[in-house]
């Protein structure tokens, strides 16, 4: 987000309401022969309401409506049930939406409230990641902020947490706070800059950076920096992660007020900030820094979610409030025009992930004192994208 703070309104979690209702959309997109979707068991989602119609070169489009009445949804973990826990910023509240569905869409249970938690500015509880042997070990990961730093911790769901990871400098903007676990089986941890720039070239420093540790919050095997949990350095504000088929990693990064970000992240880089926001421009430094692979103006972007469907990375944005698609090569280059999706629908976006069926859920962010509020807002969404991408099984 920008660097002008803004007071926070503090809210309560109103009663929870769930919606059947499906909005269908068209656009022009396409994106050639998708591959294979992958196995899985989906819940049991709510029927559309509506017939989805048609669009250009193919594409519908539905978007479904799992739970609302929700405040500040900011991460989204699935378990291996097809339901997902999901964090509420400012009540510090985890939630469980699903798989259980009754008349009016997916059940929406308190799962418990981390009492540590301090929801001051942009902190709060952020990311969370799910245990990739949960079955096992029953492990959750979350990120939150508290009245010294923020920090990442495990727990058991209904358990204290248990701190991996403290000192991640905190402030009212700018804390990072995205989860998960990479295809290496590693935990990843995306950090913001906490308002003090220098602090993302600084190696020192935990800030402006993103992580990758061991689920005991060690630095793992193979990192750049000797006894370092730093992967890679020069960050503003990183909010969303999402890796392609061949392990690629891609990141979403909120600009100061010119330009936003996504960047294909290499361990050890250098991606600039504070001295480039944007592209480097080819100056005399420019082979300091790693130039991003998308830009866009900050009013039309300002992403924090990411999620990958196949070959398209997918960034859910607030002040753009919009989705966008950007297709990738085999290489991982970008194919085409990143397109629009969205566009001004429901207000602030916030969390986009990949369900386990290959669709994506995404949440939204009206209430984070940013936008009027609708009544039914904030809500979760289920996407399906046919005719070229996500979603068909």
């Amino acid at each position: 987000m920008s660097a002008r703070p803004y007071p926070r309104l503090r809210r309560r979690r109103a009663a929870v309401a769930l919606s059947a209702a499906a909005v269908f959309v068209t656009t022009g997109c396409s994106f050639g022969e998708p591959e294979p979707d992958p196995a899985g068991e989906p819940p049991n989602f709510p029927t559309p309401s509506v017939t989805p119609t048609q669009g250009g070169n193919g594409q519908q489009v539905a978007a479904t409506v799992l739970a609302s009445g929700l405040r500040i949804p900011w991460g989204i973990a699935f378990l291996p049930d097809g339901g997902a826990l999901v964090t509420e910023r400012d009540t510090a509240k985890i939630l469980k939406v699903g798989p259980e569905s009754d008349t009016n869409g997916l059940k929406v249970t308190t799962v418990q409230t981390l009492d540590e938690v301090d929801a001051d500015g942009e902190g709060g509880l952020l990311g969370i990641a799910v245990s990739p042997a949960y079955q096992q070990d029953k492990t959750v990961f979350v990120y939150y902020s508290t009245t010294e730093d923020n920090r990442i911790a495990r727990l058991t769901l209904g358990a204290e947490p248990a701190p991996i990871v403290t000192g991640i400098p905190l402030s009212g903007i700018h804390n990072g706070g995205r989860l998960a676990f990479g295809p290496d089986g590693h935990l990843y941890a995306t950090t913001g800059d906490a308002s003090e720039r220098g602090l993302a070239q600084d190696l020192k420093s935990l800030g402006g950076k993103i992580l990758r540790m061991t689920p005991d919050g060690r630095p793992a095997p193979g990192n750049p920096f000797p006894n370092s949990l730093i992967w890679s350095y020069g960050h503003r504000n990183v909010q969303g992660i999402a890796w392609d088929a061949s392990k690629r990693l891609y990141a979403t990064e909120f600009g100061q007020n010119r330009w936003d970000e996504i960047n294909r992240i290499e361990p050890g880089k250098n991606y600039g900030w504070p001295e480039v926001e944007g592209t480097s421009g080819g100056g005399a430094d420019a082979e300091k820094y790693t130039e991003p692979l998308v830009t866009w103006t900050t009013a039309e972007a300002s992403c924090s979610g990411a999620a990958m469907i196949e070959r398209v990375l997918v960034a859910a944005c607030l002040r753009g409030e919009r989705l966008w698609l950007v297709e990738l090569t085999a290489a991982g280059a970008v194919l085409g025009q990143p397109r629009p999706l969205l566009v001004g629908e429901y207000g602030r976006l916030r969390a986009v992930v990949a369900a386990p069926d290959g669709s994506l859920w995404f949440s939204t962010s009206n209430h984070d004192g940013k936008r009027d509020p609708a009544p039914e807002d904030d809500r979760i969404f289920r996407l399906v994208l046919s005719g070229g991408t996500a979603g068909k099984s």
